[in-house]
């Protein structure tokens, strides 16, 4: 797929960190699934993949926790 952030890249799957915050909360979710573009860096998540990754989020603010880290396949 081409790149919609540049235009210019192509997209290849990988594996990237995702970082999010919400609050007081900060998630850094490590080796997510995405296609990423060869040129920019621009990841794009599955459908599948967001919900897992959101769910993992809820998760870490609901526990109270400032910061975590985290490893997707785990």
């Amino acid at each position: 797929m081409n790149c919609v952030i540049c235009k210019q890249g192509q997209t290849n799957s990988g594996f990237t960190t995702v970082t999010l915050e919400r609050d007081q909360t900060t998630v850094v979710i490590k080796n997510v699934p995405a296609d990423i573009c060869e040129n920019c860096g621009e990841y794009y998540l599955s459908e599948t993949v967001t919900e897992k990754i959101q769910k993992l989020a809820e998760q870490a603010a609901n526990a109270g926790v400032e910061i975590e880290v985290l490893n997707y396949a785990a």
